[in-house]
C-alpha cells in the first residue's frame, strides 16, 4: 500500500526537523532562562503542530479505504493505533508549551503522561507493528506463529497504554492543583506529602497499566522467538528432503576430531 501523499510527507518531515530546534525551551518556562528564549520555544511549539499533524494525517489517509483491513489485522492495526497517539500526543505537547498551561503541569506527573503517551502509544506501537511485518518476510513465512498472540499483544498494549497515561494525566492536575491552593491567611493549604499520599491510587493503576504493557510485550516476544524457530524447523526439514542429505554426527565438530 503506497502513502497518500509523499509530498506530505515531505513537508512533515522538513517542517518537524526546523521546528523542532527551537521548541526545547518551552520545558523551562518560569525558570531562569531569558523570557525571549521562553516565548521562542513556546511560538515555534505551536507552529509544530502544522507539520506533526501533516505526518499523522498522512498516515491514517493512507489506510483510507481500508479499514476492513485494519480491522481484520492486527499488525496494520498497531500502525493505525500509533498514528492516532501521535497526532494526539503531539497536539498535548503544544499545548503544554503555552505558559499558562504549564505553570499547572510543570513538575507534575502530567509531563510523564505526555511523555508516555509518545512512548507507549506512538513508539512502541509503531515498533511493534514494524516487527509483525518484516519478521514474517526476513524469515519466509506467511504468518506469525500464532495470529491470536498479536491480537492478544494489541488489545494488552492499547489496555496498557491507556491506563499508564491517564492515571498520569488524573495524577499530575491534581497535582498541580494542590500546589497552587492557598489557605485563607495566604499560605499553601497542602504539603508535598498530602499531594504523594492523593497519588496513590494513581501510581497503583500506573503500575497495573504497566504491567499489562509488559505482559503484551512478552507475549510479542514469545510469538517473535517461535515464528524464527518454526522458519528454521522448516528450512532444515526440506534440506533433509534433498537427496545425499546426512545429518552431520554427533560431535563432529568438536575441535579434535
Amino acid at each position: 500500500m503506497p502513502i497518500f501523499s509523499y509530498r506530505m510527507s515531505i513537508v512533515g518531515f522538513w517542517g518537524i526537523t526546523f521546528f523542532y530546534i527551537w521548541v526545547g525551551s518551552h520545558h523551562l518556562h518560569h525558570t531562569a532562562l531569558p523570557q525571549w528564549v521562553q516565548t521562542l520555544g513556546m511560538t515555534f511549539s505551536v507552529m509544530l503542530l502544522v507539520p506533526s499533524w501533516i505526518a499523522a494525517a498522512n498516515a491514517l489517509l493512507t489506510l483510507n479505504g481500508a479499514w476492513r483491513k485494519v480491522r481484520d489485522d492486527a499488525t496494520l492495526r498497531f500502525m493505525m493505533v500509533a498514528a492516532v497517539f501521535y497526532g494526539l500526543s503531539t497536539f498535548e505537547g503544544s499545548f503544554l508549551a503555552l505558559r499558562p498551561v504549564n505553570s499547572l503541569s510543570h513538575y507534575t506527573d502530567w509531563t510523564v503522561a505526555h511523555v508516555h503517551a509518545g512512548t507507549l502509544g506512538w513508539n512502541s506501537m509503531v515498533t511493534f507493528g514494524a516487527i509483525y511485518y518484516l519478521v514474517p518476510r526476513l524469515w519466509k513465512r506467511t504468518r506469525m506463529y500464532s495470529p491470536a498472540l498479536v491480537e492478544l499483544h494489541f488489545w494488552l498494549s492499547i489496555a496498557g497504554a491507556f491506563v499508564y497515561v491517564f492515571a498520569m494525566w488524573n495524577s499530575g492536575i491534581i497535582q498541580g492543583l494542590m500546589w497552587r491552593t492557598y489557605n485563607e491567611s495566604g499560605t499553601l493549604a497542602y504539603s508535598f506529602l498530602d499531594s504523594l499520599v492523593a497519588m496513590h491510587p494513581y501510581y497503583v493503576a500506573r503500575a497495573a497499566g504497566g504491567l499489562l504493557f509488559l505482559v503484551g510485550a512478552v507475549i510479542g516476544f514469545y510469538n517473535i522467538v517461535m515464528t524464527i524457530r518454526g522458519a528454521q524447523s522448516a528450512a532444515l526439514d526440506a534440506a533433509s528432503e534433498r537427496p545425499g542429505f546426512a545429518p552431520a554426527p554427533r560431535g563432529a565438530f568438536q575441535a579434535g576430531e
